[in-house]
């Protein structure tokens, strides 16, 4: 079996998540290609997706917020993620038992003692009428019912797992700023969730499957889960297998993939790129070495942005009143300098507020420490 390095797959990874050449491909088309981004940080999908578009115009992704193709929910791991309307309907039930079991992974001596059928049908009796409410405002509505479980664990069962939710706009709105106002996902799409199945195969785990390892691939069952947060989707492995191929990593670990997806040449030289916080290209990963070193693993669920040099995380950064600031994690060579540098412009040009192109690239500046 073809035995796949760390740089081999850092090139895969970098094809499959648009970060080895900027595409050219509608927003939505992106988002849903991605599988959605992690967006519990409202501004920073707009970066990801800035990073990866040829040409990305931020008013668009508002625009299909508002318009309702695009919508904030919680779904993989339990995480707010930004994903298309289809895919949300699509996959939320197959993530329902998931999202259960991780609200009670922190809420269990709270919740104890709670019906949590009975829960789910007073929060959806409350939403029913079609105002939208805060965490808090659904759980006070219910407190009364479950006075010893607390708001806060109500709420966050209620809003993250036992009722499919949409954070509204303005939240996640470019350059704005608003608190999470929650409505009903049927409600918002005037669609029904699709059922979870009852058939062994795994339908729905079977698409899961090929959308991330079309995003991600070549990749691990281990990755799939850490991704997804969903038990590895082994019923949706075994019936895809035929369709698969195979590979190991150096680990000796067994790597899947679609038979036809992009696996660039090791060699294939791989720009600058600038990654907002909680990027799925980082965190998609059980075994996150093909894309980041060990020692700076922690980086990844700190909510720290990070700067891909050759591929790999090198650098962290920050901006603040129009200037970008990056602090490398190892030595640039001039060539790196000079590279992070001019992308850095571009992106304090992209993040300046109400200027035109002209004006918002003669004030760009980056400083690199």
């Amino acid at each position: 079996m073809t035995v796949l390095g760390p740089r081999a797959l850092n090139r895969a990874t970098l094809a499959r998540q648009l970060l080895l050449d900027r595409a050219d491909v509608p927003v939505l088309d992106a988002v849903a290609h991605l599988c959605g981004l992690q967006a519990q940080e409202p501004q920073e999908p707009f970066v990801g997706l800035w990073s990866r578009l040829r040409t990305f115009d931020p008013s668009v992704l508002s625009d299909l917020l508002t318009g309702r193709s695009v919508v904030r929910t919680h779904l993989m791991r339990r995480t707010v993620h930004l994903v298309t309307a289809d895919d949300a309907l699509a996959w939320r039930g197959r993530h329902a038992v998931m999202l259960r079991q991780r609200v009670l992974g922190t809420y269990r001596r709270e919740l104890a003692g709670v019906d949590l059928d009975e829960l789910a049908a007073a929060g959806r009796a409350v939403m029913a009428d079609g105002e939208p409410r805060s965490m808090t405002e659904l759980a006070r509505a219910v407190a009364d019912r479950w006075p010893t479980a607390g708001p806060r664990p109500l709420g966050e069962m209620l809003v993250a797992a036992l009722v499919p939710m949409v954070q509204l706009p303005p939240r996640g709105l470019w350059r704005t700023r608003a608190g999470v106002r929650n409505a009903l996902l049927s409600s918002w799409l005037g669609r029904e969730i699709d059922p979870a199945p009852d058939e062994s195969s795994d339908p729905v785990g079977q698409a899961l499957v090929r959308r991330y390892l079309t995003a991600f691939g070549p990749a691990a069952s281990a990755d799939l889960r850490a991704w997804c947060g969903l038990a590895g989707l082994p019923a949706a492995v075994t019936a895809l297998r035929e369709e698969l191929v195979s590979f190991r990593d150096e680990r000796g670990r067994e790597l899947l993939d679609l038979p036809g997806a992009p696996r660039p040449d090791p060699d294939t030289p791989a720009p600058v790129r600038f990654l907002p916080a909680f990027d799925n290209a980082i965190l998609g990963y059980q075994d996150r070495s093909r894309i980041i070193d060990d020692a700076h693993r922690g980086l990844s669920v700190a909510g720290e942005r990070v700067v891909l040099v050759d591929g790999r995380v090198a650098a962290t950064w920050t901006v603040a009143e129009g200037v970008v600031t990056v602090v490398p994690l190892r030595g640039f060579s001039r060539a790196d300098r000079t590279a992070v540098a001019e992308e850095g412009r571009a992106l304090a040009s992209f993040l300046s507020d109400g200027a035109s192109d002209h004006e918002a690239a003669a004030h760009a500046t980056v400083s690199i420490l």
